[in-house]
Order: C-alpha cells, then structure tokens, then sequence
C-alpha cells in the first residue's frame, strides 16, 4: 500500500510526529495491537484494540511529556520542570524528567488517588499536593513556574506535547495498515490532534472519530462556537478526559482533520470498562475505555477495520470496585434494594429462601434494627444482588413484592 510523504501545514506536521518518534525509540514502548473477537462481532468488521494502557507509566503521556522535555535548551533544563495533574500527566513528566536528568516538581489535588501520588513519586518526582481540583493545581502550578523559573510543561495544549501524542498514529498505521476509522478519547486533546496529524498526512481516507464523556463535552459546543468554549463544572467518572476546556493548539487541529466527535454516557463507560477487564483481559481506566464505550453505544456507525486506542490504565482501586458496580448494574448483573420486614426469629432467613428459589446470589446483608422510620416491630434490609441480567432483575422484584415484601428502594 502507498502512502502520501506529505507533512500537512499547521503547527504540528508529520515531519514533526517522525522526529518524535526517533526521539522516543528506546524510551515508549510499541505498545501492542490486540484484537477483539467480542467487538468485531458487535461492528460487523475487525476491530483492534491499541493497548496504550500497557505504556510505560501506564498511559500515552510519557510520550508527550519525554518529547517537549527532551527539547528544553540546557538553561531551561537546569532550572527544572512543573506540572500540574491528578495522575497519568504527572507520571509522565516523573518519569521523562528522570529520564533526562532533569529536575521535576508535580502539584497534585489533595484529594488525587494514593496509588497515582506515589507511583509519581517512585518515578522521581517532587510532589505537592495543593488544592481541591485540578484547576486549582494549575494555578499552584503556573505560580511555582513563574516565581522559580522552572519550565511549565503543560499537559496537551504545546506542539511538542503534541508531536510526541501523535507517535501512536504512525504505531497503528504500521500494525494496521488496513484501518479504515480510528476511534480515540478526547480530553483536552493532545492524542486526538497528534494522531490526526500522523495519520491525516498518510492515509486521509482514513476516519478519526473523538469521544468525550457527556458530563465533560467541551468539544462539541467549542466546534459549534468556532473557538474553545469552557464547560462549567465537568463531572465524569473518567478524570483522564475530564477536561472544562479545550487546549488552543489542539482545538485548532482537532477543528481541521478529526471527523467527528461522539459523546459517551456513564453506564456506558463503565459497561465499556468492565467488558475490556471480562472480554480483553485488560485493566483499563474509564477514560481509557472511552472508546469502546462509543463502539458500544453504535456499533453500526464504525466502518472497519477500527481501531480503539486504550489510552491508559491508572486506575485507583477503590473507583475501580466502584465503577465495575456499576457497570454490572447497568448490564442487569447487579442489584441493590432496600424493603422492610417484620423483626422475629426467621424472618432474614425466609427472605433469603425467597431470594434462592429465584436464584439470586446474595453479595452482602445490611441489617437495621433501630431508626426512627421503623415501627416497633420492623427492620430494614438491603441486599446487594449478583443477578442474570435485566430480565432477572424484573423476576427478583416481582417474586420478592409476590412474598409480601415492600421494596423501598
């Protein structure tokens, strides 16, 4: 197959995402392309997964991060590196500054994961926590930058940043050829932007497809608008694409070669996550799975072969058990009700037989005796279920109100 040699015209070009990909070989990993039985079955056409959660650090970052780094001049390097993330940027930077020999301070939110601040911290990295969110870390951030001297390195909106992000698109053409639509999250738009370009400049037959979480879609209306517009108040499970606003540098490249950008509902991003860990054996973050959230949602609108690109998997472990929850819960696998019961010897335990003649496994019992919305004589339960699918759940409901028992919740 023939691919045109043309670099396009903009602030980041294909002669840029080359040379970035000399400077990475022997840092990032050619992280592996993995195929999905499960999802090219749903799409009607093969569909590959670009594992990038297996990437050093544990997501696509470090390739940026490495590249704008490594093309500090020597003063800029002697007076160190800041940045401000909630996990997967901050790793990055660690362990590129590491790398190079340079110094590097990490603002994170107080509240950011223990997992993320100390893998941050083990890649050699300076950290101070400060601030409640993530806007508030950039501006501690900014503030060191500007009193210290040190070099702000900005999570996607710079050229190199970019560059380095769009050494994935080149990887995906090489391990797929054929690939007819790439499917990539969207944050502030960093990757989406570096693989357009490396992979516009090559094959601009080929279709990029963004998807944002709906609770932090700032790109849609930005497009409408012409311009970045900030999202008031983003709210998603997935922090790695929870971004108010997107970057100037990407916004215009996204605005020029993405094709289109979808929107991904919550049930159905953690439905996405909990098919990659079942289906792919993969451990990916929601943010990561985003893409397969999208695949999900349409399948029919995807022309194949596709390619998902798995952007990271920093996942803490407590959102993990939380989002698997509710990815169960959205797929009918997993219900929880609250219902009262008369408080006698028994009593749990002829509801239990209930629940068994239907085949309902039990998980766990809460049991509560003394509230002041209870009578006398009545107790509180709630039952968390592992169930058959949604049609089970209706079964569970119906053979529990046929027993005499109120759900209340």
């Amino acid at each position: 197959m023939s691919y045109s040699t043309a670099s396009l015209v903009g602030p980041v070009t294909l002669d840029d995402v080359r040379g970035a990909q000399k400077m990475l070989s022997g840092v990032a990993r050619v992280t592996a392309m993995e195929g999905s039985r499960h999802l090219s079955q749903l799409v009607g056409a093969p569909v590959h997964l670009k594992c990038e959660n297996l990437q050093r650090t544990g997501s696509f970052k470090l390739r940026g991060a490495y590249v704008r780094i490594a093309g500090l001049l020597p003063e800029q390097r002697a007076a160190g590196v800041v940045a401000a993330s909630a996990g997967n940027h901050a790793q990055g930077v660690a362990l590129a500054s590491s790398l190079l020999g340079v110094g590097s301070t990490v603002f994170m939110p107080k509240g950011a994961p223990l997992p993320k601040i100390s893998a941050t911290r083990d890649y050699g990295a300076e950290v101070r926590l400060h601030g409640q969110v993530v806007d508030e870390t950039l501006a501690a951030a900014q503030e060191y930058a500007e009193r210290t001297g040190a070099v702000f390195i900005h999570p996607f909106d710079h050229p190199d940043i970019i560059a380095g992000q769009g050494t994935v698109g080149l990887e995906i053409l090489e391990q797929c050829p054929e690939v007819r639509t790439v499917v990539v999250g969207i944050g502030g738009g960093g990757l989406a932007a570096g693989i357009a370009v490396a992979v516009k400049a090559l094959r601009p037959d080929v279709r990029i497809v963004g998807v944002q979480a709906e609770g932090a879609a700032a790109y849609p209306p930005s497009l409408a608008a012409g311009r970045p517009v900030a999202v008031e108040h983003p709210a998603t499970m997935a922090d790695g694409i929870k971004v108010g606003r997107p970057g100037d540098v990407p916004f215009g490249i996204v605005g020029e070669l993405v094709d289109e950008v979808r929107t991904v509902s919550e049930d159905e991003l953690s439905t996405a996550l909990l098919l990659c860990l079942e289906r792919a054996k993969l451990v990916v973050e929601p943010a990561g799975a985003s893409p397969v959230a999208a695949l999900l949602s349409d399948p029919g609108a995807f022309e194949g072969p596709v390619v998902a690109v798995l952007s990271g998997g920093n996942v803490d472990p407590v959102l993990m058990q939380g989002v698997l929850r509710h990815g169960m819960a959205a797929q009918g696998r997993y219900l929880a009700v609250r219902l009262r019961l008369t408080d006698r010897p028994g009593a749990l335990a002829t509801l239990l037989g209930v629940l068994s003649v239907v085949d309902a496994n039990v998980l766990d019992v809460s049991h509560v005796r003394t509230d002041p919305r209870l009578g006398l004589t009545e107790a509180e339960v709630e039952l968390h279920l592992e169930t058959k699918g949604p049609e089970h759940c209706v079964e569970v409901g119906r053979a529990l109100r046929e027993a005499g028992y109120p759900v209340i919740g």
